[in-house]
């Protein structure tokens, strides 16, 4: 059978140019997926601004969350605190002193802005503020000037002086810390690399006075030593603080945090639509091999005949396949990794992933999609020679082009059990989930319920060409008589095309709308919870208590709240997501948010308290007066005492507490904005002449710009959607040429008996008319069961929001596809004398 495989290939071009492509993109799909994957393990952040330090002490920001029960529950991944954690001063004075330690430097990282002098001026140029000590561990060289030896002075890195037009010499307004001051530049710097962010550098003495406490100790070892050694004995040192050693790329995560959270997005992205790949793959290639069978049940009965059993016909077309595999994996081999580094890039565009992370593909993913290719050729082809081979000689000579069987018990089974899976988590969603995380359950429902309708493809075509069947008659005269006949007849062979439509229409209509209702929601969350007018940011530093006395005496302005954000973890509660913490000033709250207390007053905000939401208090068994411990997100332990319960909206329930309270646990130390509340509309023109730099957003740019964050997160799963509906466009186009390729005889015998070419172009419309709107029907019920359950779920109504012309694109997208893929083959197989075509052998 080995060699007969090889033999019939060659003759086998049309089938197995579609099997060969089916294959090839499944391998490009997971491979690029594989290279995400490992790209999200690996989360390899190269040193930039610590890249001369030998080893790095930083606060640990990984917290393991509580067990279920009494024993340590080690599937629970650590919760990453989203706030830097202080490194305390005798930290620094315990690795000095450790043997092997040479150099050790407090680092202190803090974010600062030049800002222009006059309002209507240049816009402000942000950048990160060290030390000058810090400058030795990029490096950074002197390329002007001297260093910054006393207050008042700063180095500018060359990117930062050359954006604000100044020099050596030069006067800068510098907003850092709580306030604005005027500097003289006293250098230039230049790294010895490439940097991601830029950097200013004030003297040691000033930096200390901005940012008092310490982000991290940049160590460098004594000459001869051992780093691992060295690095044991610092760790041993610390031993029970909240601290870290990290050497190597771990120096990256310093620099750049928010690699600590991006690599597991990133891996649970990559794994989710990689198997979902792999899942279609199956289904393409099975659907493909099977009607390629189809069109060979003479050359089968002919192999029974003379003696071949079904075991060796079986081995024959799985051979066939494979050595298509081969071919499809070597080609996907040097596809698929350009295809990951440019999906990496655009992740990196879009902010989800952190532009210093590297990308990393070596031979994990080949062999990962090397399985997967193998699974999908083994897998597919069994699925589809199964059929094919396991009938009798005389029936698969006799049966040519008569309707097949395909209700397996084993099919309906399956089709039963994904179905139910499919009703399972829709109800799951309707019933235990709110918010975005019904997301979670959505889109494994669409899969589920689109396995479920391909399994029973067949039957469903049929079915559904019964119920169209007599409209399509009346309409369409005798054109669309013959099309309806053909349609009931070849049922199973017109499912080969009819399930790759549905699966594109299910998959498409499903995850775009998926989208538009999470940002709608998201949008309506965020608006019914602001009422500010505006929002002051102070382009550095956070909010000062002085702005914040100015903004408030403004004429116009009836209320103004300091403003702060971070996440929180409630103590004793397994949480790995934490719960979203916002901290307003108690007796401004009431009017510029939209916060309504059912129990208790936001007035009483003050010290260690907080205000939560019914739901959540009721989850804890606590009302107002009583308390619990907080942990907030500089890993800090609080306990604070409920003073107010408030309706939130299900799934964007957020914890109050006071501005001053939460700040003090942030990065800035301080409050980052200013919701402002105005009798008057001119008074925000005004507010943007109170601090330099000082940016002032209305509350419809606000909600805009939150629609816009949602949007741009949401455009990843639109270009991995993209990339499988294009996939399963392909098993369409490969499905209706192969059936309509095929069918030259038919058309031929048709002409003979008196139709004529545009009568039988004619039938062949419906025909494709038909496939389409049975594919569109089975897709869109397919994405309902997702759809309507997260719509409710994530926005509290049963209509998922988006444009209708989407699902009008869908809708044109598959018509046009189903009708082009039909009448391009049938024009050319219809260029064939009727006569030649009739007595052609297939």
């Amino acid at each position: 059978m080995w060699k007969l495989a090889r033999r019939t290939i060659r003759y086998r071009g049309k089938s197995l140019t579609a099997t060969f492509l089916a294959l090839f993109l499944g391998t490009v799909i997971v491979m690029s997926c594989g290279g995400l994957l490992e790209t999200g393990v690996r989360n390899n952040a190269p040193a930039q601004r610590l890249a001369r330090a030998d080893l790095v002490v930083t606060g640990d920001r990984s917290v393991t969350p509580p067990s279920k029960g009494d024993e340590p529950d080690d599937s629970d991944d650590p919760a990453i605190m989203p706030e830097q954690v202080p490194v305390s001063t005798t930290a620094l004075d315990r690795v000095r002193a450790v043997e092997g330690v040479r150099d050790a430097v407090a680092e202190r990282t803090f974010d600062a802005a030049l800002v222009p002098e006059a309002r209507g001026g240049a816009s402000p140029v942000k950048a990160q503020a060290h030390g000058w000590a810090s400058a030795a561990f990029a490096p950074y060289r002197i390329a002007e000037g001297k260093a910054p030896a006393r207050d008042g002075e700063v180095a500018l890195d060359t990117r930062t002086a050359r954006a604000a037009g100044v020099g050596p010499g030069d006067e800068v307004r510098i907003a850092a810390g709580d306030g604005t001051r005027t500097y003289t530049v006293s250098a230039v710097v230049k790294a010895a690399q490439e940097m991601d962010r830029a950097a200013v550098f004030l003297s040691d003495d000033a930096a200390q006075a901005l940012a008092p406490a310490v982000a991290d100790i940049a160590v460098r070892t004594a000459p001869g030593t051992d780093l691992g050694d060295v690095r044991d004995r610092v760790a041993a040192a610390l031993d029970g603080q909240p601290l870290k050693v990290v050497t190597g790329d771990g120096r990256g995560t310093v620099e750049f945090p928010e690699v600590l959270t991006s690599g597991s997005d990133l891996v649970a992205l990559a794994g989710a639509f990689g198997g979902m790949t792999t899942v279609v793959a199956i289904m393409v290639v099975s659907g493909t091999v099977a009607l390629s069978v189809g069109q060979r049940r003479r050359e089968f009965g002919l192999l029974r005949s003379i003696g071949s059993t079904q075991r060796q016909l079986r081995r024959m077309l799985l051979t066939e396949t494979l050595l298509v595999a081969v071919v499809a994996a070597g080609a996907g081999w040097f596809v698929g990794p350009p295809v990951g580094r440019w999906l990496f890039g655009e992740f990196q565009g879009t902010g989800f992933v952190s532009d210093s992370v590297t990308y990393a593909q070596g031979w994990i993913p080949a062999v990962a999609a090397a399985g997967a290719l193998l699974i999908t050729a083994l897998l597919g082809g069994w699925i589809g020679a199964r059929r094919g081979v396991n009938v009798k000689p005389v029936e698969a000579l006799r049966e040519a082009e008569v309707q097949l069987r395909w209700a397996h018990p084993l099919r309906i089974v399956l089709a039963v059990l994904f179905l139910s899976g499919a009703a399972a988590l829709a109800i799951l969603t309707v019933l235990l989930f709110d918010g975005p995380i019904a997301g979670s359950t959505a889109g494994p429902t669409v899969l589920c319920a689109v396995i479920g309708f391909a399994l029973l493809g067949p039957g469903l075509t049929k079915l559904m060409a019964w119920l169209i069947g007599g409209p399509v008659r009346r309409l369409t005269g005798a054109g669309g008589k013959l099309a309806v006949s053909h349609a009931r007849v070849r049922a199973v062979r017109m499912a080969a095309a009819v399930t790759p439509l549905m699966l594109a229409t299910g998959m498409a209509t499903g995850n775009l709308y998926l989208q538009t209702t999470q940002i709608e929601a998201t949008k309506s969350a965020y608006a019914a919870n602001l009422r500010a007018d505006a929002v002051l940011s102070p382009a550095a530093g956070g909010v000062s208590d002085a702005l914040l006395a100015e903004v408030r005496r403004t004429k116009g302005v009836e209320a103004a709240s300091a403003y702060a954000t971070s996440t929180g973890f409630i103590d004793g509660v397994t949480d790995e997501d934490g719960i979203p913490l916002q901290g307003v000033s108690a007796r401004q709250a009431s009017l510029t948010t939209a916060v309504r207390p059912v129990a208790g007053s936001l007035e009483k905000l003050d010290g260690n308290t907080v205000a939560l939401t019914t739901e959540r208090a009721r989850k804890l068994h606590k009302a107002v007066g009583d308390s619990f411990t907080l942990r907030l997100g500089d890993r800090d332990k609080v306990d604070v005492r409920i003073v107010a319960l408030f309706k939130g909206r299900p799934g964007y329930e957020t914890a109050f507490l006071p501005a001053g309270l939460l700040a003090a646990h942030t990065d800035l130390g301080r409050p980052s904005q200013i919701l402002v509340r105005t009798s008057s509309s001119a008074a925000v023109p005004a507010l943007a002449s109170l601090a330099p730099g000082l940016e002032v957003t209305d509350r419809e740019s606000l909600i805009e710009a939150t629609a816009e964050d949602a949007q741009t997160q949401a455009w990843i799963n639109y270009l991995l959607i993209a990339m499988i509906v294009a996939y399963t466009v392909l098993a369409v186009v490969n499905s209706l040429v192969l059936s309509v390729g095929n069918r030259s005889r038919e058309f031929a015998l048709q002409r003979l008996v008196g139709s004529t070419k545009g009568q039988v172009m004619k039938m062949l419309t419906i025909e494709a008319l038909i496939v389409a709107a049975i594919g569109l029907l089975l897709g869109t019920a397919a994405a309902s069961t997702s759809l309507f359950p997260f719509a409710h779920a994530a926005a509290n109504t049963w209509m998922p929001s988006g444009p209708w012309w989407i699902y009008g694109a869908v809708v044109a997208g598959a018509v046009t596809l189903s009708l082009a893929a039909t009448l391009l083959p049938a024009w050319a197989a219809l260029r064939t004398r009727p006569v030649e075509a009739a007595g052609a052998q297939e």
